[in-house]
């Protein structure tokens, strides 16, 4: 089924930025759509943003659009979720996820927290 590997999280002022990076393995990375969910306090998961195999369009939920920026680096099996103007309402657990509207091959790391306070 393959490894998600997420990293980058941490605390960060509102109006910050912070990058978190998801390293995959074990399966045609090159192959797949990723994507990014978070679960924000006593909320389910949300959809925040994929992005196509080539890395050429990235979708993005509105509570996030033009200030989440997600990329890919295919040689290196590697997504990025760039975050600037961060708002306290972004804080939650951070997840990178392969096929994520398909849940038999579904693959989903271990999240990353990110909180943003002051």
């Amino acid at each position: 089924q393959g490894r998600i590997v997420v990293s980058g999280g941490g605390l960060v002022q509102p109006g910050g930025s912070l990058r978190l990076s998801c390293e995959a393995s074990g399966f045609n990375f090159f192959n797949v759509v990723m994507n990014w969910v978070r679960q924000r306090p006593g909320g389910g998961l949300e959809w925040i943003s994929g992005i196509d195999k080539n890395g050429d369009i990235a979708n993005y939920a509105d509570s996030v659009k033009g200030r989440f920026t997600t990329s890919r680096v295919n040689s290196m099996s590697t997504v990025y979720l760039q975050m600037n103007c961060l708002k306290p309402e972004d804080t939650g657990v951070y997840y990178c996820v392969k096929d994520w509207t398909r849940a038999s091959t579904r693959v989903m790391g271990q999240g990353t927290q990110v909180t943003v306070s002051s």
